[in-house]
């Protein structure tokens, strides 16, 4: 896994170089010198990364991509309710039951509760994480360029919680959330408003590997008219990843803004739609 981040690190600064020469269509050499690898090792870094050669996975990126995705998700998550199947049955999807806090446990800020959490590295570079009895109930990623406030606002959040750096208990559920084995199940444990968690748990409808717009997930709550309020519940999602915010776009194709970067978002879509393709 660390060599996975060591590898995300280097994909997004490549993406990040894509993103603002792609009319020029850079090639392999030229995009290898940015990362400051030879065109054979950094093809290699890209296999291993993903599985695809770069051409081959920026290709999901593009505009045009993305917005037929949208059109074509719809069509998926219809089809596995009518089979009675949930989106969870997919062959890399977690099945997650997410528990919002009682307004009582939010006000007490986690009282009486033990926290654990540890930094790990993950395919999309290093993350904060942590765990209570009753689920995971923070993961969000880190920019290791700027300083670090995760753990002062993550004790705030929790303020009457014990928080204790558990790195080695951490690491297990790391390994559960991107190398999920069939049937793995994941509880989280979130605070947040009655309509936050509505929005949450819509997100979990989201298939891996799969993209909506803001309008399918508005419309699908039966909120087509809350768009914004949507936008911005979903901007607030503790549980980075787990909660997929990162498979909702706009409708033009557009991956959108994204709490831990708009590169990082590209990678995650990309990444998740790769894997399916292969294993398809």
């Amino acid at each position: 896994m660390k060599d996975q981040s060591i590898n995300y690190y280097r994909v997004e600064k490549a993406i990040t170089f894509l993103e603002k020469n792609f009319r020029e269509q850079p090639g392999l050499d030229e995009i290898a010198a940015v990362v400051h690898l030879s065109p054979f090792h950094f093809q290699r870094l890209f296999l291993d990364w993903v599985g695809l050669t770069p051409k081959k996975f920026l290709q999901y990126l593009t505009l045009d991509y993305l917005k037929s995705s949208i059109h074509r998700s719809a069509n998926v998550i219809d089809a596995a309710e009518m089979a009675g199947l949930s989106s969870q049955s997919r062959v890399y999807d977690l099945f997650v039951n997410l528990e919002g806090m009682s307004p009582q446990q939010y006000k007490s800020g986690g009282g009486g509760m033990e926290i654990y959490y540890g930094y790990h590295a993950t395919p999309f570079g290093m993350c904060f994480i942590a765990l209570a009895e009753q689920g995971i109930c923070e993961l969000h990623f880190i920019d290791e360029e700027l300083q670090r406030t995760e753990f002062a606002t993550f004790k705030q959040k929790w303020h009457f919680a014990t928080l204790t750096h558990r790195p080695e208990i951490t690491q297990t559920y790391i390994q559960r959330i991107f190398t999920p084995r069939a049937g793995e199940k994941l509880q989280l444990l979130v605070q947040g408003t009655e309509f936050q968690v509505k929005v949450w748990e819509a997100l979990l409808k989201i298939p891996f590997g799969q993209v909506n717009s803001y309008q399918q997930v508005a419309t699908g709550m039966g909120r087509a008219g809350s768009i914004r309020a949507i936008a911005t519940a979903a901007g607030r999602n503790p549980i980075s990843y787990l909660i997929p915010c990162h498979r909702i776009i706009t409708q033009s194709g557009d991956v959108g803004q994204f709490q831990w970067g708009r590169i990082r978002k590209k990678a995650m879509i990309a990444w998740e739609m790769a894997r399916v393709n292969l294993q398809g």
